[in-house]
């Protein structure tokens, strides 16, 4: 008589699954965090920096901003200097942003301009206090910050594919997480859709037979993958037929820190990639994308948002959610950060072993005092080159 089968593989006494801290969690001081801190993130539209205090959530951090009445755009902290009260309910003035509650004023730049209790508008102290605030730049449509040490500061990169438009192209700015399968804030950690642009295989399963075809036919089909680490990111090149029997070679990248570069599963124009995107992190279990692209007509980008069931997300009921899902539904499901210690990887997961691979190494280099890939301090060199990503028939 053989000895009875003990360990029958039921769920009784399984171990809590966990997740990888030093590659999830983004808050001030942590490994992530700190890394994250060294490059400049979207943080909004050119036109949310406006004429109202606008609070924005970047890393675990709460922030206001707002634009000057010369134009200038400004991020400060929210908890005025003076007694705490918070600028979200100021007022932004020709000079910068006034406390509601004492009236202290502070520029873009978090000086302190006037104090109107204090005798003289507060001159003899003023300039001994100043509001916490971040570094900003513009570009594309995009506002950037730059969280990290000031001795540290990178340059803003460029990008060559939205540097360089074609004939009749403008550059069009959007912040409702295309890319994202969902609502403009998706409820889970940045990790689990960053790890998306390189998980190839999800393509033809997910968007191409699970729920139907989601893209075009060609996407449905099961390509041959290749993935590399490029330096400054992980690159996959996949090959599948066209329905004339053309081969396409597509190319995605995810650049190092939090870039998308994703052509578009349309194929309704072959060659560069004309838009990419940022994961911006907003904390541990929330992320957003904010997306700029090269269009002809104004609303081109929002109109490349995918259908499941000839609907869009936000028109489908529940019961359709759970027989048609997509990215939001597969990567929000893993739960508000991915339990790491539970998965089982295969060959199919190369390309995402392969980008956590390169991001513990650029945690490394930051904690012994470095600068991770991709921060450029030289102009002549700011320009990030992407026309290699893209849809190509060959």
């Amino acid at each position: 008589m053989s000895a009875p089968e003990i360990d029958q593989g039921t769920a009784y006494g399984l171990a809590p699954a966990v997740h990888d801290k030093s590659l999830t969690e983004v808050g001030a001081g942590t490994p992530m965090g700190e890394l994250l801190r060294r490059y400049w993130h979207p943080v909004g539209l050119a036109r949310d920096a406006g004429s109202e205090p606008k609070p924005v959530r970047v890393l675990g951090e709460d922030l206001i901003l707002f634009r000057d009445g010369h134009g200038r755009p400004g991020l400060l902290h929210p908890r005025c200097a003076h007694r705490g009260a918070s600028l979200y309910y100021g007022r932004v003035e020709p000079e910068g942003l006034r406390c509601c509650y004492h009236g202290w004023l502070f520029d873009a730049q978090g000086r302190c301009l006037e104090q109107p209790c204090e005798p003289e508008g507060g001159a003899a102290l003023r300039h001994n206090v100043r509001q916490p605030w971040y570094p900003l730049e513009e570009r594309y449509g995009l506002v950037f910050a730059y969280l990290g040490p000031p001795a540290r500061k990178p340059l803003l990169p460029a990008y060559d594919v939205l540097d360089e438009p074609g004939a009749g192209e403008f550059i069009e700015a959007d912040d409702t997480s295309l890319g994202g399968g969902g609502p403009p804030i998706i409820p889970c950690n940045w990790l689990q859709h960053y790890e998306n642009v390189v998980d190839s295989y999800h393509v033809p399963i997910l968007h191409g037979t699970f729920s139907g075809t989601q893209f075009v036919p060609a996407m449905a089909q099961m390509p041959k993958v290749q993935w590399s680490d490029v330096g400054r990111g992980v690159q996959a090149l996949s090959w599948r037929a066209l329905e004339d029997g053309a081969p396409l070679r597509r190319v995605t990248e995810a650049v190092l820190p939090t870039l998308r570069v994703v052509p578009s599963p349309r194929l309704h124009r072959f060659g560069p990639v004309e838009s990419i995107g940022w994961v911006l992190p907003i904390d541990d279990t929330h992320f957003r994308i904010y997306v700029a692209g090269r269009v002809r007509e104004a609303g081109e980008i929002g109109r490349m948002r995918s259908k499941m069931n000839g609907k869009f997300w936000w028109e489908l009921s529940d019961e359709e959610h759970r027989r048609f899902p997509g990215d939001y539904e597969a990567q929000v499901s893993q739960g508000a950060i991915a339990a790491h210690s539970a998965e089982h990887l295969r060959t199919s997961d190369r390309g995402i072993a392969l980008l956590r691979r390169l991001l513990r190494r650029q945690l490394e280099v930051v904690a012994a005092g470095g600068d991770p890939v991709g921060v450029e301090r030289d102009p002549a060199r700011a320009q990030v080159r992407l026309a290699n990503c893209g849809n190509f028939r060959e």
